[in-house]
């Protein structure tokens, strides 16, 4: 038996089919599955992050997924180490593993490692922090845009927190944020065989469109109301909570609401396939293609082993 050791690494835009695909594979290889998908993370949050269903989660052990609160602070920093001491510790005993997500900077920090950035003042954290209350969102989006047109296509602009932190260091440091994401990869202890799956992008919008209808009679509404108290804690600034978060302020109705939650999906799934199409170690899949995927995994394996 071969000493190497595999992260099977599925990723594609959100409701792709990604769990389905990681399932089949897991159960392929006898193994388990590692989320990198940073909004599943969080107990408090089902319906509107799509976790896995009973069903699914009894079909395969899966890790990291509804293991923190809400009022957790949890970093890509702090993914990046736990992800790595727990794959460093399963690849004591079995030989794969998949991890499968939408969060594209996640699946990096496991992958590759994350890029250093320059110490900034703390005093321009909490400017933006002031403007962010003063003037809203769009203007920061704006000024991200000017500033840093390509990490502006490849961030979830409805993350008040991730826009601010790109607009931290280039404040802070005169140069764009993109100029700090490194080409150098941290060494691992392990290969990695990535697979991306992939769609029509009207099959994709199609898909959301219809996921977002299926979380409203699943009880998204009553979900998001029972965090409504906690609206302004940093992991419940994202789409499908904001979006209804504005419903229960009486700002939008429930139709357009729910409308806005598919609108800003889409676009999420839009900038997830511009992260993702950069990414040339990716080998591209329908997500019907289970047995394909499953064939190609072989002959990765096999071709390295020999």
């Amino acid at each position: 038996m071969s000493n190497k050791k595999y992260l099977i690494v599925i990723v594609g835009p959100t409701a792709i089919g990604k769990t389905s695909m990681a399932i089949e594979v897991a159960k392929h290889c006898n193994t388990e599955i590692l989320s990198s998908d940073s909004r599943q993370f969080y107990k408090e949050m089902r319906i509107g992050t799509a976790v896995p269903s009973q069903e699914e989660l009894s079909a395969v052990k899966h890790h990291f997924i509804q293991h923190l609160s809400v009022h957790q602070a949890y970093s890509v920093g702090d993914f990046e180490r736990d992800a790595i001491a727990f794959i460093d510790d399963y690849f004591k005993t079995h030989n794969t593993l998949v991890m499968v997500g939408g969060s594209g900077l996640y699946e990096k920090a496991v992958t590759q490692g994350l890029d250093e950035f320059p110490e900034v003042d703390p005093e321009i954290r909490k400017q933006l922090n002031d403007e962010l209350d003063l003037k809203g969102l769009t203007e920061l989006q704006e000024e991200l845009k000017a500033a840093d047109p390509s990490y502006y296509e490849e961030i979830d602009l409805e993350n008040p927190h991730r826009v601010i932190r790109a607009l931290e260091i280039i404040r802070g440091t005169g140069k764009p944020f993109s100029s700090f994401l490194s080409k150098n990869s941290k060494k691992r202890n392990f290969e990695t065989i990535k697979i991306g799956l992939i769609l029509e992008r009207s099959e994709i919008y199609d898909r959301i469109n219809r996921r977002v209808d299926l979380m409203m009679e699943e009880g998204l509404l009553e979900e998001v109301e029972s965090l409504y108290a906690l609206k302004q804690l940093n992991a419940l600034n994202t789409v499908g909570y904001s979006e209804l978060f504005n419903y229960l302020d009486e700002v939008w109705d429930l139709e357009f609401a729910v409308s806005e939650i598919k609108k800003n999906t889409r676009r999420f799934a839009k900038r997830q396939l511009t992260w993702y199409r950069k990414d040339e170690q990716l080998t591209w899949f329908n997500p019907k293609e289970k047995q394909e995927v499953i064939e190609f995994i072989e002959n990765q394996i096999n071709s390295s082993t020999d």
